[in-house]
Protein backbone atom coordinates (compact mmCIF):
# COMPACT_ATOMS: atom_id res chain seq x y z
CA UNK A 1 0.00 0.00 0.00
CA UNK A 2 1.24 3.45 -0.82
CA UNK A 3 2.39 5.50 2.17
CA UNK A 4 0.07 8.41 1.33
CA UNK A 5 -2.97 6.10 1.20
CA UNK A 6 -1.98 4.53 4.53
CA UNK A 7 -1.65 7.99 6.10
CA UNK A 8 -5.12 8.95 4.81
CA UNK A 9 -6.72 5.78 6.14
CA UNK A 10 -5.06 6.05 9.54
CA UNK A 11 -5.94 9.76 9.85
CA UNK A 12 -9.57 9.01 8.97
CA UNK A 13 -9.76 6.22 11.55
CA UNK A 14 -8.03 8.33 14.21
CA UNK A 15 -10.57 11.12 13.65
CA UNK A 16 -13.48 8.63 13.82
CA UNK A 17 -12.28 7.06 17.07
CA UNK A 18 -11.41 10.38 18.72
CA UNK A 19 -14.85 11.80 17.78
CA UNK A 20 -16.58 8.73 19.19
CA UNK A 21 -14.61 8.99 22.43
CA UNK A 22 -15.45 12.70 22.69
CA UNK A 23 -19.15 11.91 22.19
CA UNK A 24 -18.99 9.37 25.01
CA UNK A 25 -17.28 11.91 27.28
CA UNK A 26 -19.96 14.50 26.62
CA UNK A 27 -22.88 12.16 27.11
CA UNK A 28 -26.41 13.40 27.63
CA UNK A 29 -26.88 14.07 31.32
CA UNK A 30 -29.82 16.47 30.92
CA UNK A 31 -32.42 14.10 32.35
CA UNK A 32 -30.87 13.28 35.70
CA UNK A 33 -32.83 10.39 37.24
CA UNK A 34 -33.72 10.06 40.87
CA UNK A 35 -30.73 8.10 42.27
CA UNK A 36 -32.95 6.58 44.96
CA UNK A 37 -35.48 5.14 42.51
CA UNK A 38 -34.33 1.66 41.36
CA UNK A 39 -36.45 1.98 38.23
CA UNK A 40 -34.39 5.04 37.25
CA UNK A 41 -31.03 3.66 38.34
CA UNK A 42 -31.06 0.28 36.54
CA UNK A 43 -31.23 1.59 32.94
CA UNK A 44 -28.59 4.20 33.72
CA UNK A 45 -26.29 1.57 35.19
CA UNK A 46 -26.73 -0.62 32.11
CA UNK A 47 -26.07 2.32 29.80
CA UNK A 48 -22.97 3.30 31.80
CA UNK A 49 -21.60 -0.25 31.54
CA UNK A 50 -22.25 -0.35 27.80
CA UNK A 51 -20.56 3.02 27.35
CA UNK A 52 -17.59 1.89 29.43
CA UNK A 53 -17.18 -1.20 27.25
CA UNK A 54 -17.44 0.91 24.11
CA UNK A 55 -14.91 3.40 25.47
CA UNK A 56 -12.49 0.54 26.25
CA UNK A 57 -12.86 -0.85 22.72
CA UNK A 58 -12.37 2.60 21.17
CA UNK A 59 -9.29 3.22 23.32
CA UNK A 60 -7.83 -0.11 22.19
CA UNK A 61 -8.48 0.88 18.56
CA UNK A 62 -6.80 4.24 19.13
CA UNK A 63 -3.74 2.51 20.59
CA UNK A 64 -3.64 0.13 17.60
CA UNK A 65 -3.86 3.12 15.24
CA UNK A 66 -0.96 4.77 17.07
CA UNK A 67 1.11 1.57 16.70
CA UNK A 68 0.26 1.49 12.99
CA UNK A 69 1.33 5.13 12.63
CA UNK A 70 4.62 4.21 14.32
CA UNK A 71 5.12 1.27 11.94
CA UNK A 72 4.43 3.64 9.03
CA UNK A 73 7.07 6.06 10.32
CA UNK A 74 9.53 3.17 10.69
CA UNK A 75 8.84 1.92 7.16
CA UNK A 76 7.36 -1.43 8.21
CA UNK A 77 3.65 -0.64 7.84
CA UNK A 78 1.76 -3.33 5.96
CA UNK A 79 3.90 -6.15 7.30
CA UNK A 80 2.80 -8.57 9.98
CA UNK A 81 4.29 -7.89 13.40
CA UNK A 82 4.28 -11.65 13.90
CA UNK A 83 5.84 -13.04 10.72
CA UNK A 84 6.91 -10.04 8.68
CA UNK A 85 4.71 -11.27 5.83
CA UNK A 86 2.89 -8.60 3.80
CA UNK A 87 -0.66 -7.82 4.91
CA UNK A 88 -2.90 -7.66 1.82
CA UNK A 89 -3.97 -4.15 0.78
CA UNK A 90 -7.64 -5.20 0.92
CA UNK A 91 -7.23 -6.03 4.61
CA UNK A 92 -5.46 -2.72 5.28
CA UNK A 93 -8.24 -0.84 3.46
CA UNK A 94 -10.78 -2.47 5.77
CA UNK A 95 -8.68 -2.38 8.94
CA UNK A 96 -5.85 0.15 8.47
CA UNK A 97 -4.38 -0.66 11.89
CA UNK A 98 -4.16 -4.42 11.19
CA UNK A 99 -1.03 -5.86 12.77
CA UNK A 100 -1.22 -9.37 11.33
CA UNK A 101 -2.48 -11.20 8.28
CA UNK A 102 -6.04 -12.51 8.58
CA UNK A 103 -4.88 -16.10 9.16
CA UNK A 104 -2.40 -15.02 11.84
CA UNK A 105 -5.07 -12.90 13.53
CA UNK A 106 -7.46 -15.87 13.56
CA UNK A 107 -4.81 -17.94 15.35
CA UNK A 108 -3.89 -15.06 17.67
CA UNK A 109 -7.44 -14.67 18.85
Amino acid sequence: MEERRAQELLARERARVEAALADLDRGDRSDEPDPFDPADAAPDLLEAEIEEGLADRLQEELEAIERAEQRLAEGVYGRSVESGEPIPDARLEAIPWAERTASEQARHG
